[in-house]
């Protein structure tokens, strides 16, 4: 298989790409399954926790198999997983779900995709990174071509109450989210990237079924057959694997190469948006799609040096499991 050979670099980059891919179809599905006929529609907290139920096995599996032959996590480690996992998919998600009922998917992955620039602020404040100027460039390129793509959106908004209270929780998805970010590549290095993902998606888990239970009735999981169907493609292919993908990517180029790489997924969302929402496309969506790709590609074309400023100590060598 030809990926056998690939460098770990080129590897990680073509990891974080498909990453995104997974990840970009996530507000499809939630939409989708807002979408779907019935007298009350399904609510935020009951689809997230319809996503983590069907992630549930698939997690709990890796967790018990990369953890098996390894000694048992310290109060830090358990410290680390459990703040890591109430802020990535338990927090960032919820937020993110509540979200998307106010706004349209392209503008959510707008707002949702500043992370990358808050996750690199926060490695520089806290972590003890520098940000390189290849790493810089790319991030303007990106983000200049996100936000000619979703102008347009920003423009033709109709409620703008909606559009402001949809806008802060995304918003602050994406803190939550780039603290998990930052605060994976420490963790991966020091539990290895199966074990961990797999133990905070399990923390994620636990707390989104605890939310539900404290706020909605049981009956409310009861709901029509292509609602399951889109929150298990959403659980498989919007979670699972991207979420693998994602820390097997950080543990190769580091968590802010990883995260600037990822802005390809607002112009991904834009074209699966116009293919299955039936949003409009516009030639500063594809303006912005192509600058975006423009930063991606500055990003892939990077070299490994052994002491990346956004690295800290190359993950390479470390004694890391189950990857």
């Amino acid at each position: 298989m030809p990926w056998k050979h690939w460098s770990s670099e080129r590897l990680g980059f073509a990891l974080a790409v498909l990453a995104a891919l997974g990840f970009s179809f996530k507000a499809i599905f939630v939409k989708l399954a807002y979408a779907v006929p019935q007298a009350v529609p399904v609510d935020s907290v009951t689809l997230l926790a319809l996503r983590m139920v069907f992630s549930l096995p698939f997690f709990a599996w890796v967790g018990w198999r990369s953890g098996r032959a390894l000694a048992p996590l310290d109060a830090r480690g358990w410290l680390m997983v459990v703040a890591l996992g109430l802020l990535g998919y338990y927090g960032a998600s919820i937020m993110d779900f509540v979200g998307l009922q106010y706004i349209s998917a392209s503008l959510e992955r707008l707002i949702l995709f500043t992370y990358p620039t808050l996750t690199i602020l926060i490695g520089v404040l806290f972590l003890g990174h520098r940000a390189t100027r290849r790493e810089l460039g790319a991030l303007l390129l990106s983000y200049a071509g996100i936000g000619l793509a979703f102008a347009h959106d920003l423009h033709v908004a109709g409620d703008t109450r909606a559009v402001l209270i949809g806008a802060g929780f995304v918003f602050g998805s994406a803190v939550s989210y780039a603290f998990y970010q930052a605060g994976s590549e420490p963790a991966i290095r020091r539990l290895g990237a199966a074990r961990f993902t797999a133990l905070a998606m399990l923390v994620s888990t636990v707390a989104t079924l605890a939310h539900f239970a404290a706020t909605q009735p049981v009956h409310s999981l009861v709901q029509p057959l292509p609602v399951y169907g889109h929150a298990l493609g959403m659980a498989v292919f919007s979670t699972v694997l991207p979420v693998f993908m994602t820390s097997a990517a950080i543990r190769r180029i580091g968590a802010s190469r990883t995260a600037l790489i990822g802005t390809l997924g607002p112009v991904l969302t834009i074209f699966f948006g116009v293919w299955l929402l039936g949003e409009p496309l516009t030639w500063w969506q594809m303006g912005g799609a192509a600058l975006v790709l423009a930063g991606v590609l500055l990003i892939g074309r990077g070299k490994v040096a052994s002491q990346n400023g956004l690295q800290r100590p190359s993950v390479q060598g470390e004694q890391l499991s189950s990857q």
